[in-house]
């Protein structure tokens, strides 16, 4: 079974090693037929710190690395 990617944006970068990422997600709503927006925070594994505030990355799932991470940080795009 593939690992899904998930792309968002860090929004907290002060735990070690750990970055919190906002993933915005859009779906048809099934009553109204509008597009709704959900977000959810992830806490993504940054081994080396490299990822800024602010930066938008993908992140992978893995096996779990503490409590709250089962998520690593894959690409940090240019932007």
């Amino acid at each position: 079974m593939p690992k899904r990617i998930l792309e968002g944006q860090v929004v907290s970068t002060k735990t070690d090693k750990t970055v919190t990422v906002l993933v915005e997600r859009r779906f048809m709503h099934p009553i109204y037929k509008k597009y709704v927006k959900r977000s959810k925070r992830y806490a993504a594994h940054d081994a080396g710190n490299a990822c800024q505030q602010g930066q938008r990355v993908r992140i992978v799932e893995c096996a779990p690395i503490s409590k709250t991470k089962r998520w690593t940080v894959l690409a940090e795009d240019a932007s």
